[in-house]
Parts: C-alpha cells; sequence; structure tokens
C-alpha cells in the first residue's frame, strides 16, 4: 500500500453524489450488472445511506456506502475506486475507514461481491472478509453474488466501548 495521504469525508451534495453515481455506473461490476446512473444513485443516496469520499492531493478517488440499518447493519453497499487510484491503497482507506465507522455500532460488517470480480474477491479475502452466504443469478443471470463477512463477534454482549478500550 503506497501513503496517498487519502483524505475522506462524507457526502452530503447531491451534486457529488450524483457525479459519484455516475462514475461508477461507467465502470465494472456496475456496468457489467447493467446498473445505470439512477440505480447507482439510489444505491450511495438511498435512505439510511451514508457515503463517504476519498480524496488525494484534492482529487476524488473513490467511494464507500454504508447502511447500519436492517438484518444486515453494518453492510457495505458501495465500494469505488476511479480506476486511475485503483492499486494504490485507496480502497484500503476506505475499507477500514468504513470498518471503524460500522464497528462503533455493530461487531459485523457485510458486503456483497460479484463472483466474476476476481479482483475484488482476492482484495476482500485479504483484509480478511470469509464467505457467509451465496445469492445465485441474484442482479443478473449467470453472476452470483458473495455475501462477505468481517467480524468481531456476536450482537449479543457486544460493547463497542468495551472493543476500543481492548476489553472482553
Amino acid at each position: 500500500m503506497y501513503d496517498l495521504g487519502v483524505k475522506i469525508t462524507r457526502m452530503r451534495s447531491r451534486r457529488l453524489l450524483r457525479a459519484a453515481a455516475g462514475e461508477m455506473a461507467a465502470s465494472d461490476p456496475w456496468r457489467r450488472l447493467g446498473i445505470d446512473g439512477k440505480g447507482c444513485f439510489a444505491a450511495v443516496a438511498g435512505p439510511g445511506m451514508e457515503t463517504y469520499a476519498a480524496f488525494v492531493d484534492g482529487r476524488r478517488a473513490g467511494h464507500v456506502s454504508l447502511t447500519l440499518n436492517g438484518l444486515l447493519r453494518g453492510y457495505i453497499r458501495v465500494m469505488f475506486v476511479g480506476e486511475a487510484f485503483r492499486g494504490r491503497g485507496v480502497g484500503e482507506a476506505l475499507i477500514a475507514f468504513a470498518e471503524r465507522r460500522i464497528l462503533r455500532d455493530s461487531p459485523n460488517v457485510f458486503l456483497c461481491v460479484s463472483s466474476f470480480n476476481a479482483g475484488a474477491r482476492r482484495f476482500y479475502r485479504r483484509l480478511g472478509y470469509v464467505r457467509a452466504g451465496l445469492f445465485r443469478d441474484f442482479i443478473v443471470k449467470g453472476a452470483d453474488e458473495l455475501l462477505l463477512r468481517k467480524t468481531a463477534g456476536p450482537f449479543r454482549g457486544y460493547s463497542p466501548a468495551r472493543r476500543r478500550h481492548g476489553k472482553s
């Protein structure tokens, strides 16, 4: 990983969220899955979503969107790094940020990755994610979605304050 001086901030501007959605829609896996700009915008700006942008040298390098609601409380819905910034540590910085944010409220971090996205699957495996489920032909026929999980323990008895202070 390179030290790029990644700065991560919450994205609240609909203009920035629309630009982020447009970048996603023009890129795989969203393009291959047939998810257009409108669908990508819903993923980053929908109800309950928190979207954070990574900036390198003042340029938006990527973003991560997560939700802390629902059954999979602590779900990373979107992880995107612009092509010019891939392989340079931006994705790892975004995931580390998302994990810290989620672990303040939940012991589990979940995400899905497309079965055809071998690079992303290797990336998440390296970061300690394990397969927790499989959704066959979930978005398009012939492409499964793998549910991945990284955990600090079960919900019952989880205390973010105890985790921060190294107590169990």
